[in-house]
């Protein structure tokens, strides 16, 4: 594969990568939760950002910085379970306090979503390495489109790009990221309907 390839790879792993969905994802569910209200969505998405996101991702970034692992993706099939661990954790702990803050349904069941899939993802990684990017990808463009429409699955071509970077970066196999792209709306996408 030629640099620039590579290059954009590296650059759509970041760009749409989970913890990028793991805000922007919320802050549209919230958006239409609330009925496009700017201060409650605003606050809502504090509360996601900071439990979903940025917690999590400093576990990981800490933990790559001190060899714990691999890189803050944590390639690594063996080293993963801890960081998706922490990473529910996380996610449970922001979960207690939608519910006592009167979370909007919508995003109640988003969260359970984003958490049920993660723990899916965390059992099969004990023993196979599926692509979380695709399935974050996958499962978050099944959820907009329940909420916004089928205008939505047209998103699925980021799905397409996120696959092809996480195989372009030889983070994961063809299979991986297939399995993860199915994945996400199989999961997520059913939990976050069942619960709509």
């Amino acid at each position: 594969m030629d640099i620039t390839a590579r290059r954009t790879a590296l650059v759509v792993t970041e760009l749409l990568s989970p913890a990028v969905v793991a805000v922007a994802l919320p802050l549209a569910v919230a958006w239409h939760a609330t009925g496009y209200d700017v201060p409650a969505t605003l606050g809502w998405i504090a509360v996601v950002a900071i439990f979903f996101c940025v917690l999590p991702m400093a576990f990981l970034v800490h933990g790559a910085r001190r060899g714990r692992w691999d890189g803050h993706w944590v390639r690594d099939r063996a080293h993963r379970t801890v960081p998706l661990l922490v990473c529910l954790a996380s996610a449970l702990a922001g979960m207690v306090v939608m519910l006592v803050a009167g979370a909007p349904r919508e995003l109640v069941a988003l969260a359970w979503a984003m958490i049920i899939t993660l723990a899916v993802c965390l059992v099969i990684t004990r023993w196979w390495k599926v692509s979380v990017h695709a399935t974050v990808a996958g499962g978050a463009v099944a959820m907009l489109s329940f909420v916004y429409g089928p205008w939505f699955l047209l998103l699925a071509l980021l799905v397409a790009l996120v696959c092809w970077a996480r195989v372009a970066v030889a983070d994961h196999t063809a299979t991986q990221v297939a399995v993860g792209a199915l994945l996400g709306p199989l999961v997520g996408g059913a939990v976050f309907l069942a619960l709509t």
